[in-house]
């Protein structure tokens, strides 16, 4: 198996949903992201939303813990050497969001690999770059963004 198929390098891949419930809006935007159309169904009513939405950073930490998941059942390495080894992610660029998640969507996300590298600065590690995304129930893409890890790979 070369790492380009453990990867899925191409390949858009489901990861899991979110239901982002009032409750757990108000619980994540009192503590990240205390804007008002995050905090309170009646206050949201009087803003640009027109009703409670959630954090563009509660969908992406939502992105993040359906996309751990997902790498857990990656499946055996079945290539030669150790398998790779996840490491943190050196960040993310063009993050956009693209249209409001009220309260009682579901977000269903997706991640493709796009890439990987070796890394001149860590040999034995490479970087391997993703695309994430979420669409709402209506099929919408709601967030998407390009992502980094570093993969220990020897």
């Amino acid at each position: 198996m070369s790492l380009d198929d453990f990867f899925r390098i191409g390949v858009t891949v489901p990861i899991g949903s979110h239901r982002f419930e009032p409750e757990a809006i108000v619980a994540f935007a009192g503590k990240y992201d205390p804007q008002p159309f995050h905090l309170s169904e009646e206050t949201a009513k009087g803003s640009v939303f027109g009703r409670l939405c959630a954090s563009g950073w509660h969908t992406a930490a939502a992105w993040m813990k359906c996309n751990l998941a997902a790498r857990i059942g990656m499946g055996p390495w079945d290539g030669t050497g150790p398998a790779p080894e996840f490491g943190p992610s050196p960040g993310f660029s063009n993050l956009k969001w693209l249209k409001p998640v009220y309260a009682g969507e579901t977000v269903s996300y997706t991640r493709t690999a796009i890439g990987h590298r070796a890394l001149a600065s860590r040999p034995g590690w490479r970087i391997l770059t993703l695309r994430g995304e979420g669409f709402d129930s209506t099929g919408d893409k709601v967030i998407e963004f390009d992502s980094a890890v570093l993969v220990k790979t020897g």
